[in-house]
């Protein structure tokens, strides 16, 4: 019998643990709006991948961000306009980012790193652009 290679087995072992931390990892995902408030620019999120057999839970009250433009030299606000069935791209914060909504310098309130509680929508896919 071989004598097992000390250096290959913690490897893999450190392979197989950092690959569990990337699986939980969440950066971008697809989602699709499940319901929008428009006086709050918050949505209900459906996200479309699944790393399992059952679908992904809802991601609750996720911020859609606005645009700042000038427009002809005439500053103009848009806030989106999300509709149900829209297929959004949702980024999911370094950080907590409850506390700093506001605009304000804020401390996170907890460690949570790249969580969907910190997910916010920064736009519409193509697809979902089509007028029909």
């Amino acid at each position: 019998m071989k004598n097992p290679d000390p250096a290959g087995t913690l490897a893999r072992l450190m392979a197989a643990a950092l690959s569990g931390q990337l699986a939980a990892l969440n950066v971008a995902i697809p989602c699709r709006v499940m319901a929008f408030d428009t006086s709050t620019c918050k949505a209900t999120v459906q996200p479309l991948i699944r790393s399992g057999s059952a679908n992904p839970a809802l991601i609750q009250s996720v911020p859609a961000l606005g645009q700042r433009l000038s427009v002809g030299g005439v500053e103009q606000v848009y806030r989106p306009a999300l509709h149900v069935g829209d297929t959004v791209l949702v980024v999911c914060a370094d950080r907590e980012i409850k506390n700093a909504l506001s605009g304000q310098m804020a401390n996170p309130d907890s460690g949570r790193t790249h969580n969907i509680n910190d997910a916010v929508i920064v736009g519409v896919f193509p697809a979902s652009l089509v007028e029909g």
